[in-house]
């Protein structure tokens, strides 16, 4: 009785593999762990994991391109105010009176600056 013990211990039953009862760092590096029969049944789980992780990942990197096309936005965004905030103040240093009498004298012009005050004409 105790041999047929053995031998209902030492093989396997239907469908099953026999597998030691440690793995050792060698059976995992050559890849027997994935014939074990739960890897074999978690198959479509450890797939769908992976899936997940590569979409994952996928996201990540998609989301930091986008902060970093934010970011270089937002920097032309501020170098276009101050060219146009400078642009702005050389116009008004341009149409200053002071700055167009200046001109206009020195163009030889026959136009001056008006010495009578503006008045308005009043509608009947």
């Amino acid at each position: 009785m105790e041999e047929e013990q053995k031998q209902n211990t030492q093989q396997p039953k239907d469908g099953q593999t026999a597998s030691p009862k440690h793995m050792s760092i060698r059976s995992i590096l050559g890849g027997d762990i994935l014939a074990n029969d739960f890897f074999k049944r978690q198959t479509r789980l450890l797939i769908l994991i992976m899936i997940l992780t590569v979409l994952y990942i996928d996201n990540r990197y998609s989301s930091q391109q986008e902060l970093i096309e934010i970011d270089k936005l937002k920097k032309d965004l501020t170098d276009i105010k101050y060219d146009a905030l400078t642009r702005s103040s050389e116009l008004m240093e341009k149409s200053r009176q002071s700055r167009i009498e200046e001109y206009i004298s020195t163009e030889d012009s026959h136009l001056q600056t008006a010495t009578n005050r503006p008045y308005l004409i009043k509608k009947d």
